[in-house]
């Protein structure tokens, strides 16, 4: 079964423009995601999409396979669609480019996850969510089926302890593998009222009939959104010796 990691990467982010090319620890953020998935040992190839020459420039520089696709996709999933259409696989992982700590090991799980179950559409992965983050709209939750498949996500604390908790919060993880019939699918439906109330894309499948495959993983200690998360992500990659 052939996998091929993709990293969405473009300069033009509302809150930090430019950020796949910001220097942690003397690297482009975008290539400690490519090391990262490089590292995972769960493809058969890893490219860059993105719009930007820029990014094209610095993948050539640290060796990375990169594709230049359009520059209006509303989001990285339409980008790997975009990608899916003309390269050959059974499984496309989306590994998003503001991700430079991301665990090798999650990425790993993430593709094997889909592979290993006939019936998903896609998979994605959980951790444990910190009582800081229950209440923290930008943690999103994720609330499973006792197959560990997805039946909701949302911003909002779920499940609602009404009444005692009988289970943990789980925090969503945001990397998804798809079959590229689900990516021909996705695109083809447009925005779903679930997706465009919470601001999730993933509701886009559950509402539409579609199973996503979760497995559980380790998170993330930081993504870079904004110029102060990139300050934390380079001293966190420095004390790791990086």
């Amino acid at each position: 079964m052939k996998t091929v990691i993709v990293i969405p990467a473009r300069m033009g982010s509302t809150r930090f423009p430019g950020k796949p090319l910001v220097h942690l620890a003397g690297k482009p953020m975008v290539e400690w995601v490519y090391r990262a998935a490089i590292d995972s040992s769960c493809a058969d190839e890893v490219v860059i999409a993105t719009p930007d020459q820029e990014i094209l420039d610095a993948a050539a520089l640290f060796g990375a396979p990169a594709i230049l696709t359009r520059q209006d996709h509303p989001s990285g999933t339409d980008r790997l669609a975009e990608v899916a259409d003309s390269l050959a696989a059974d499984v496309f992982v989306n590994l998003q480019g503001d991700e430079p700590l991301i665990d090798s090991a999650t990425i790993r799980a993430c593709a094997n996850a889909l592979q290993a179950s006939p019936t998903a559409h896609a998979s994605s992965v959980y951790a444990e969510c910190s009582e800081s983050e229950v209440d923290e709209p930008s943690a999103v939750k994720v609330v499973l089926r006792s197959d560990e498949t997805a039946l909701y996500f949302s911003r909002y604390s779920l499940p609602y302890p009404r009444n005692r908790r009988e289970l943990p919060v789980w925090k969503h993880i945001g990397i998804y593998a798809y079959r590229p019939g689900t990516l021909r699918r996705f695109v083809a439906l447009g925005p779903s009222p679930l997706e465009l109330t919470e601001g999730l894309e993933q509701l886009r499948l559950l509402e539409n009939g579609m199973q996503i495959q979760m497995v559980q993983g380790v998170a993330s200690p930081i993504s870079v959104d904004t110029p102060e998360q990139a300050v934390t992500a380079n001293e966190l990659l420095l004390s790791r010796g990086a």
